[in-house]
């Protein structure tokens, strides 16, 4: 959101008249409190203008106190790749990646969006990245195989490279078909619920979610998860909205 000239003129023009009709100010309280409201809109102006072009500087590291994690523990040359998605997810919440799911055009395969920016479906395909996995190719190809079986949401006649992996449904789609489908429930069981699984959410508005399963747990045995909503985050928020999806790939 900007102001120009034009906008400010007609804002105090407005106060003004509005304040005069209202109040019945007399001249000189008029030019205070067109001046003190000028200030406010100027000091607005300024605001809005460092929020829309001030790059984003600061990391927001990963939430401190959480419990020890059991795979950085594990030999570089022993992890497997369950470990490597976790740490690959991890690797964002550590690097404080900002929400943005706008759609970018990106190279194929291997394509992504700026490092410091991403949609909740960006932390899986980069945490998958980690351990050798492209679901941006991998999605593709399927979708260019078997395009009717995928939600046919966007009004599209075959498959994007762009942002067909990027979509929650579309990942879904694709686990259901490769990847083992596992229970949304029994959520302290370690054996049930293993780290570099994908869970996906269902927000109270409709809107759904995604993330990885930690190697940490809470004091209930309950993992911790790694998403990103506003600013990738690690946290004990498994249970926090509906759970529509649990999968583990490769099976």
């Amino acid at each position: 959101m900007k102001y120009g000239p034009d906008i400010i003129t007609i804002l105090i023009t407005t106060v003004d008249y509005q304040w005069e009709e209202r109040l019945d100010l007399k001249p000189g309280f008029r030019i205070i409190a067109t001046a003190a409201v000028l200030a406010c809109i100027i000091a607005g102006w300024g605001l809005f203008s460092k929020q829309d072009f001030a790059p984003i500087t600061i990391p927001i590291p990963v939430e401190k106190g959480l419990p020890p994690s059991p795979v950085e523990s594990i030999p570089a040359d022993q992890l497997k790749t369950p470990d490597l998605i976790l740490l690959g997810a991890r690797a964002e919440a550590v690097n404080g990646t900002r929400y943005d799911a706008s759609y970018q055009v990106m190279s194929y395969p291997g394509g992504d969006v700026a490092p410091d920016r991403g949609a909740c479906t960006d932390v899986v395909i980069r945490a998958f990245r980690r351990a050798g996995i492209d679901l941006q190719a991998l999605i593709h190809q399927d979708m260019r195989d078997r395009f009717s079986e995928y939600p046919q949401l966007w009004g599209l006649k075959g498959p994007d490279a762009n942002i067909d992996h990027r979509r929650v449904p579309n990942q879904m789609a694709y686990f259901k078909r490769h990847g083992q489908t596992l229970s949304v429930e029994n959520h302290s069981d370690e054996t049930l619920w293993q780290w570099g699984d994908v869970v996906y959410w269902r927000f109270s508005n409709g809107l759904e979610h995604c993330g990885i399963v930690s190697d940490r747990r809470n004091e209930e045995g309950i993992p911790l998860v790694i998403h990103n909503a506003s600013v990738c985050r690690e946290e004990d928020a498994l249970l926090r909205w509906e759970i529509i999806g649990h999968y583990r790939y490769p099976k």
